[in-house]
């Protein structure tokens, strides 16, 4: 079982990436030190206003040239205004620092995070949960931005009480002094202890934070299945489980922070009885006097008692650090998919593509695609075919680069992807895919996704040329209307036709249609096929299809079976073999050899 990185570890690791921040976090910081410096100065002020009047031209105030009590008192009085007034203003100069430092860092990594996520590569997507990244994202930077709101001050404050308050007891009393700071090693002690004991405990309830998250999220996503299997009992019981789950683990960490801070009072309690009684005996014996030991007894309060919140400010420190290491973990995450430097002119690709020697797995899995040798001439339409599962749509993911080949190279007008800039690749490239995914928004917005400067005229040609106007305007707000998430709103071959859309008004010299014909009737088949003529022109078509009728005017098919090119040519050459090619079509036609 891997060991919990320290959470002192993941604190160095957020000052590294808060560098940017480090001259605002030095200001803050100095606040909050200024305003607990000027806030445990009144206590001093009423130990000198009792020793004035005790003592009256023989105080400690006399001494500094005011002989007369009631000018000591005066000063005093003045003193106390601009000690309150200062101690006002560092008190709100911290909260809006620490406070917009908060939403600064918590701003940037939210938006770092999300960056490096859509620069990883699809494989470390399938693995990944969706619930447990949507909770890095939004609950674990909430968590650190709860934590510098508040904690980050005061545990600055508690460092500077123990110091400054201790500077003033051992110039007064250092026997006094060493009494009451003798509860300060056992505080330490079990503060240290309950940050071992707590950080995995809160480790674990973030982890459980991402299940459940995840558990929601899926549900959710997946609620007209759970209806028309009619599971709704079962998965209300699975996230029971979870949420169950959840609660135990913050539970176990609440047992342990509840347990601090009744130790925490009594190690308290001892400090404060020992510094009443040694220094109201050290008064009676005259060995001390009685504005000193006002001074002491006040100190004392403010010494100790702040401690009592340690458990609570470790407590939410311990819950940031937990949210700090999922965050950073995932900034992190190395990008496998290699960027490449060279630019792309998308404006002048010609569209050639060629595979050489392409091999490609899934992780540590079997061979997807062996020895892939394919060349594909400019402007021309290829079609790949064969059963499911054979590495089609692997295929053309690796020309879109979202996966890296194992061995070989894809080729772009001779240029090896490997060495294109990401960017301009897929910008070259227009993807319809057969899992269509339209975002919350309305029709006119779907469709200008990769252009979204498109103006009205071009929107509505792109949408004629998928013939897709025609449902478009007998929707309830034509181009305006709201397509719902993920297009729910839509049919199927609907949401086909305004993903066909968009590629055309991405206009770009290579499209992949892969399966673009799944979802559809046999009319809108029909649409789909002549507005698929129509985008082929002068540009390079990639066509996945199990429905064979799709892709006869091919220039050429490709028929792949377990990973490798076994059959490619014409739809008529490939009817003249007795090979795979002929064998689907007679089962799809029952035509024979035509």
């Amino acid at each position: 079982m891997s060991r919990t990185p320290s959470s002192f570890a993941d604190l160095r690791r957020l000052l590294r990436y808060a560098r940017a921040h480090h001259g605002h976090i030095g200001l803050a910081s100095l606040c909050s030190v200024l305003n607990k410096l000027f806030d445990i100065m009144p206590e001093i002020l009423i130990g000198m206003a009792i020793d004035v009047v005790v003592r009256q031209e023989e105080s400690f105030m006399a001494g500094l040239g005011l002989a007369e009590p009631f000018h000591q008192i005066v000063a005093l009085g003045a003193l106390t205004i601009l000690v309150w007034g200062f101690e006002s203003v560092f008190e709100f100069l911290l909260l809006v620092l620490w406070r917009n430092l908060a939403q600064k860092l918590q701003h940037d990594l939210r938006l770092d995070a999300y960056d490096h996520l859509q620069s990883l590569d699809m494989a470390w997507f399938e693995d990944a949960s969706t619930g447990n990244l949507v909770a890095i994202l939004n609950d674990d930077v909430n968590q650190l931005e709860r934590f510098l709101n508040g904690g980050a001050n005061d545990l600055i404050q508690v460092v500077v009480t123990v110091v400054s308050v201790g500077a003033v007891f051992f110039f007064l009393s250092p026997v006094i002094a060493l009494m009451a700071f003798t509860p300060i090693p056992v505080i330490l002690v079990g503060a240290f202890w309950f940050q071992r004991r707590a950080q995995p405990l809160y480790a674990d309830v973030r982890e459980r934070v991402g299940v459940l998250a995840a558990r929601l999220a899926n549900n959710i996503a997946g609620i007209a299945t759970i209806k028309s299997f009619t599971r709704e009992s079962h998965e209300l019981e699975r996230l029971r489980e979870d949420s169950t789950a959840y609660v135990d683990a913050n539970r176990r960490a609440i047992r342990i922070s509840s347990a601090f801070i009744p130790v925490i009072r009594m190690a308290i309690m001892a400090g404060f009885v020992a510094t009443l009684v040694y220094g109201g005996k050290s008064v009676l014996d005259g060995e001390l006097n009685a504005g000193a030991y006002s001074v002491l007894v006040f100190l004392t309060q403010r010494l100790l008692w702040p401690l009592t919140r340690m458990a609570e400010t470790i407590d939410l420190f311990e819950r940031a650090m937990a949210s700090t290491r999922r965050i950073l973990n995932l900034i992190g995450t190395p990008v496998r998919v290699r960027h490449g430097d060279t630019p792309l002119d998308v404006e002048n690709v010609r569209g050639e593509v060629r595979f050489r020697g392409v091999g490609f797995a899934y992780g540590e899995g079997a061979e997807v695609l062996s020895d892939i040798d394919l060349e594909v001439p400019a402007g021309s339409t290829v079609a790949l075919v064969g059963q499911t599962g054979s590495g089609k749509s692997t295929l053309v993911k690796l020309l879109l680069r979202f996966y890296e080949p194992r061995q070989g190279a894809v080729l772009l007008d001779g240029h090896d992807l490997a060495d294109l800039a990401v960017q301009d690749l897929r910008a070259a490239i227009g993807f319809v895919s057969q899992d269509v995914y339209l975002f919350h928004g309305t029709v006119r917005e779907n469709i200008a996704y990769g252009r979204p400067d498109a103006d009205e005229a071009a929107v509505r040609e792109a949408a004629r040329m998928a013939e897709a106007e025609e449902f478009i305007l007998a929707l309830p707000a034509g181009y305006d209307t709201v397509v719902g998430e993920r297009g729910q709103k839509l049919s199927g071959g609907q949401r086909q036709r305004i993903s066909i859309a968009r590629a055309v008004l991405k206009d770009p010299p290579i499209v992949i249609l892969d399966e673009a014909t799944s979802a559809v009737d046999n009319e809108t088949e029909a649409a789909i096929q002549r507005s698929m003529k129509r985008m082929a022109e002068g540009r390079t078509v990639f066509v996945i299809a199990h429905r064979l009728s799709t892709i006869v005017d091919a220039d050429l098919i490709c028929v792949l079976d377990r990973g490798r090119i076994v059959e490619q040519g014409s739809h008529r050459a490939l009817l003249e073999r007795d090979g795979i090619y002929r064998a689907l079509w007679r089962v799809q036609t029952g035509l024979g050899e035509l």
